[in-house]
């Protein structure tokens, strides 16, 4: 079985882009979500309208997904026809290229690191360190991992962190925030101006919320998992954090459709360069990859991972509420 270095090495003839393919999924992707966008806007049915925004916040998941390996490097590099499209489409999903690809590239390299990961993901304490912060602290800090937080995403994760805070941190680093929450609005109040609030709702309020919501959770869950485990700078290792501390979140095959296999989260962060649909045939193919912490979304696998609060370093896990204050 192969460990370490060689391991890393060896996924690496999975990190070779079908250009042909990638433009295939990327393309007939973005014209499915178009698609929905517009149904869920000019259906003159409630049903039918109902319909296509649930479909839209889905596909939007899964080009998410695509904008996120875009943004990896790992397909459709110098082109800049897609550089225009994920462009508009990170600024429409208030994830505009500048911040989301600075802080995700950080979570990548310190992913279960202590005390360094928070940056670009959802923030860890040890049950030492909660216990000796501030009731204020304590509370920041299991606000932002709440479920109310994570299920509003759009607002707290999106709008707000990904936009207006950084833009109030440094406005002329990052003015594209400023541009992405002014056309995010823009085209949100267009629909509203032309279509009524129903359209509003159904085609551009409903579909962005709940593709947030999803987002959240999954970025959420696939590191704040019972299993994950997390080591200080000193004991840290790249290979064992992408193995041990990203969960393999099992699906449906509809639903590892719609969410680009970014459950194959544990051999995107073994090799970020192997593109979303490269991942599931290194998982079937590699017996080193096939043994990973799983997760799934039945609501007594979210309830779990929402249960996780702080890292305890004495027992060596992720523990709840009842086990910090025993």
């Amino acid at each position: 079985m192969l460990e370490g270095k060689d391991l890393l090495l060896a996924t690496r003839k999975y990190a070779k882009e079908d250009r042909t393919k990638s433009w295939i999924l990327f393309l007939s992707t973005f014209s499915l979500m178009v698609a929905a966008y517009t149904g869920a806007v000019i259906s003159p049915f409630l049903i039918p309208q109902i319909i296509c925004s649930v479909l839209a916040g889905l596909i939007s998941v899964r080009l998410f997904i695509i904008y996120h390996d875009y943004l990896h490097n790992s397909i459709l590099q110098d082109s800049w026809f897609a550089k225009a499209l994920f462009l508009f489409y990170g600024m429409f999903m208030l994830t505009p290229i500048s911040i989301w690809k600075r802080s995700h590239d950080y979570h990548h390299v310190n992913n279960a690191k202590l005390h360094t990961s928070s940056i670009g993901s959802f923030p860890l304490v040890t049950k030492e360190e909660f216990l000796a912060a501030s009731e204020s602290d304590r509370k920041k800090y299991l606000f932002v991992r709440h479920p109310f937080t994570i299920a509003f995403g759009y607002f707290f994760a999106f709008l707000w962190g990904m936009c207006i805070r950084t833009f109030i941190v440094n406005p002329k680093k990052h003015l594209d925030t400023l541009f992405a929450i002014l056309f995010h609005y823009g085209i949100g109040f267009t629909i509203y101006y032309f279509f009524g609030l129903q359209s509003f709702l159904f085609g551009f309020f409903f579909p962005t919320f709940f593709n947030c919501a999803l987002g959240a959770y999954l970025f959420y869950a696939q590191h704040n998992f019972p299993g994950a485990t997390f080591k200080n700078k000193e004991e840290w290792d790249y290979t064992y954090a992408a193995l041990r501390s990203s969960s393999f979140m099992k699906m449906s095959s509809i639903m590892h459709w719609f969410t680009g296999n970014i459950g194959y989260h544990h051999i995107h962060h073994l090799n970020h360069k192997i593109p979303f649909y490269n991942l599931p045939k290194a998982y079937k193919e590699m017996k080193e990859l096939q043994n990973p912490i799983i997760t799934t979304l039945s609501p007594v696998d979210i309830y779990r991972c929402l249960s996780v609060k702080v890292w305890d370093p004495v027992q060596d896990k992720m523990i709840g509420l009842k086990e910090v204050y025993a």
